[in-house]
């Protein structure tokens, strides 16, 4: 590999990425708290509407990532699928701004997350094609401490933009453009892609579960009813916001919510990687459940704020382990594959997962929302104990044959 200009000690490319993730992180998070307060304060939407937006915006990010990696393989530049996704995000924003009604929402929710669901995959492709496999942990640790650090200053900004501006929603989602930006140029000036050889591109499996054993297909219906039960972190901020809290303080709330993510990630990897990712996943499935029974019981401000920061803990405990344990029961030639119907499941609980809290919020109650998430985490928490008491039986019944 050619020497390449190093910044802070990261190869160029790895910067350039980390720099662009932080730039658009910034821009996302100054408008992802308000826009459900938006909807329901400015434009008078109810929660299955709300439900709905949620839905279809998360779904197809998580369904996009299932094919985005299959196009970035095929193309050839990366670079420029990254400047477009990451320019498609920032286009976004001007819908939301000038939105009188729910539907430019809807829109520019989409149009958001379509570009995040274009830009991750050939980003870390590019990323993991920079750097010698020995410094690729570092490449990609120093490229999530940047994204994180975005959603901490983001909800920052915007917290200070909404007190001085006396809560001025449509003025945020313009300032938001201004990071988006930021993030394009990121792209355009630093990264140089490493030319591929494209006459030697291997087919790709389908996408079908006949690969895998008993093993993965109970892990992802286990992760789908799990992600059937976790409904947007909108419901989590109109929640906040319903027992008490300022409507210009909800970014402070989302912002401690990113922080205490950020901080327990690394000790929680490191928990997962000493005392097993089983025994962590099944922690994270009952410490959900916990948490969104709390989020429906309990209606102080106080409560809330505590239940924001366990809940960044969860994050902490939980993103990523799933998929480290799901990479430990497939087999490598179908790896790609495994990933991307993981994500594909996930991906289409996430549409139900929040029709039917905003259905519940409007139906039934407010409480309802979360005390329908406890119940499903719960359940799969069950599940989960079963998956290993089989897989321990499984793996004695093995080693007695083979005595």
């Amino acid at each position: 590999m050619s020497p390449e200009k190093k910044f802070f000690g990261f190869h160029k490319n790895v910067f350039g990425a980390g720099l662009a993730s932080f730039f658009m992180d910034v821009s996302s998070e100054m408008v992802y708290p308000l826009v459900p307060l938006f909807l329901a304060n400015v434009l008078g939407v109810n929660k299955s509407v709300i439900g709905l937006i949620e839905g279809i915006a998360e779904a197809t990010a998580s369904l996009l990532k299932v094919f985005s990696g299959w196009f970035s393989d095929r193309l050839s530049n990366r670079k420029w699928l990254m400047t477009g996704g990451y320019g498609i995000s920032t286009l976004s924003r001007p819908l939301l701004a000038v939105a009188v009604g729910w539907q430019p929402v809807l829109a520019s929710r989409f149009v958001d997350r379509l570009g995040k669901g274009i830009r991750t995959a050939p980003r870390d492709a590019v990323i993991a094609e920079s750097v010698d496999q020995s410094r690729l942990a570092g490449a990609f640790g120093f490229h999530r401490a940047m994204d994180t650090m975005g959603a901490v200053v983001g909800p920052a900004i915007a917290l200070l933009l909404l007190g001085y501006f006396d809560n001025n929603y449509r003025l945020v989602f313009w300032v938001s453009m201004v990071p988006g930006v930021l993030a394009v140029l990121a792209i355009i000036l630093f990264i140089r892609e490493k030319k591929r050889d494209t006459s030697m591109l291997a087919a790709r499996p389908r996408l079908t579960l006949r690969h895998f054993d008993w093993k993965v297909r109970f892990f992802i219906l286990i992760a789908t009813l799990f992600a059937l039960g976790n409904s947007s972190d909108a419901f989590l901020i109109l929640r906040a916001e319903q027992v008490g809290i300022a409507t210009a303080l909800v970014p402070a709330v989302y912002l401690t919510f990113n922080l205490v993510y950020s901080l327990a990630a690394v000790p929680a990897g490191m928990a997962a990687d000493r005392f097993g990712r089983k025994r962590i996943i099944l922690l994270g499935f009952l410490l959900f459940s916990g948490l969104y029974y709390g989020f429906g019981a309990l209606e102080t401000p106080g409560a809330i704020w505590l239940l924001f920061i366990l809940y960044g803990l969860f994050m902490g405990l939980t993103e990523g382990i799933q998929k480290a344990f799901l990479a430990t029961i497939i087999p490598q030639e179908f790896k790609a594959t495994a990933f991307g119907l993981y994500a594909a499941f996930v991906g289409l609980a996430a549409f139900p997962a929040s029709l039917i809290a905003g259905w519940l919020w409007d139906h039934v109650s407010p409480a309802a929302t979360f005390y329908y998430g406890s119940a499903t985490a719960g359940l799969s928490a069950l599940l989960f104990s079963i998956f290993i008491i089989a897989s321990r039986n499984t793996v004695v019944r093995s080693t007695n044959k083979t005595a």
